[in-house]
């Protein structure tokens, strides 16, 4: 494991997924958002700005986004993206699913 934070991409979930948000809303004359506020619902980014800040965070972080993650619980907020990315990276790192587990064939 390394020391140095900026090599960990679940350090800065947080703070990319923030810069991108206040990028994206620049012409709204936002300067902050905060970690649990809703970012649809407070019109912070819109359903344009949920598919760029999807294709964002693959793009960013080593992730496939299925159609099955886009829910809105995935997006609220920050906290809310910050949370399913590092679940993602963990599925993604082998710690979810194992070989392991698969059901053997049965001998005929």
């Amino acid at each position: 494991m390394t020391a140095n934070n900026s090599e960990n991409p679940v350090v800065d979930v947080k703070e990319k997924v923030r810069a991108f948000v206040l990028e994206y809303a620049a012409g709204k004359g936002l300067t902050e958002v905060k970690d649990d506020e809703p970012l649809l619902t407070n019109n912070i980014i819109d359903s344009l700005g949920s598919f760029r800040m999807i294709a964002f965070l693959e793009e960013t972080f080593p992730l496939t986004i299925e159609d099955t993650d886009m829910v809105p619980e995935n997006f609220q907020t920050l906290n809310d993206v910050e949370r399913f990315v590092a679940g993602k990276l963990g599925t993604a790192s082998g710690t979810a699913e194992q070989p392991s587990q698969a059901v053997p064939a049965t001998a005929s």
